[in-house]
């Protein structure tokens, strides 16, 4: 099962939920892979101790078919969570493959080295709807869309639907909305009370039961290298994680 993981928006806390829904899965004795490839690096920086001295990333094994996917898994600090690491280099793949008949496809393509290795792949993506964000869709099963709890939450939302359903059409018709999770909420505001009304409002029964709180052990955790669950086990924030996860494996099934 593949999830892309996906918003144009930046700073919705697309990663720290890439980051800790894998985790969350992996301590639930579920076989998880976490792909990274935002340029930017932060799945792979926050989970993997020394990503530096592998001679070799995504961006590599996307750009030729020679290269072995497993060669840039590496496992991370989460028993049962292995990495596919990348870096900046990914930056460089849409002008590359510019023009290339397959361009939208090679994650899926190079994902078939390591069927049946793992029982969730999960995909964290940059923050726009470029070829690196298609390659995403392309390759998942599902999508799940992380939503900050802000007065513009739902800016660019219909641009992400519409690729989506784009997508489906000419490229991957089994691709599904898994459901949107509403990130960086704070209960004591009236506004962000407000926001999840709206959100409601506009994907109904697709949005999570559980609401990521706005935490200061989740931000300061991706600094230690470890996910909520080692770094603040008993925190808030492992707490709805751990719902949001157990919530993800139920909606998959059905």
């Amino acid at each position: 099962m593949v999830i892309a993981i996906t918003n144009q928006k930046g700073g919705v806390g697309k990663t720290t939920t890439s980051i800790n829904v894998a985790a969350a899965i992996a301590l639930m004795g579920k076989k998880v892979l976490l792909v990274d490839m935002d340029p930017q690096a932060h799945s792979t920086i926050s989970t993997v101790s020394n990503p530096e001295k592998y001679d070799k990333s995504l961006y590599d094994v996307l750009m030729s078919k020679n290269e072995k996917f497993e060669e840039i898994i590496t496992r991370s600090n989460v028993p049962g969570l292995d990495v596919a690491i990348t870096r900046i280099s990914m930056a460089k793949l849409e002008p590359a493959l510019s023009g290339e008949f397959d361009a939208h496809f090679r994650l899926k393509d190079a994902l078939e080295q390591i069927r049946g290795r793992y029982q969730y792949v999960l995909i964290d993506t940059p923050p726009t709807l470029g070829l690196i964000t298609l390659n995403a869709l392309v390759a998942a099963n599902f999508v799940l869309i992380p939503i900050q709890s802000s007065y513009l939450c739902l800016e660019g939302t219909d641009d992400l639907l519409e690729t989506i359903e784009k997508v489906k059409r000419i490229a991957n018709p089994q691709l599904k909305v898994l459901g949107v999770i509403i990130t960086l909420f704070d209960k004591r505001t009236n506004l962000a009370r407000d926001v999840v009304q709206r959100i409601r409002r506009v994907f109904g029964n697709k949005v999570f039961k559980t609401h990521i709180s706005k935490s200061v052990k989740l931000e300061e955790s991706p600094a230690y290298k470890e996910s909520i669950f080692t770094f603040a086990p008993n925190s808030i924030g492992a707490e709805q994680y751990r719902k949001v996860a157990e919530e993800l494996m139920s909606r998959a099934k059905n």
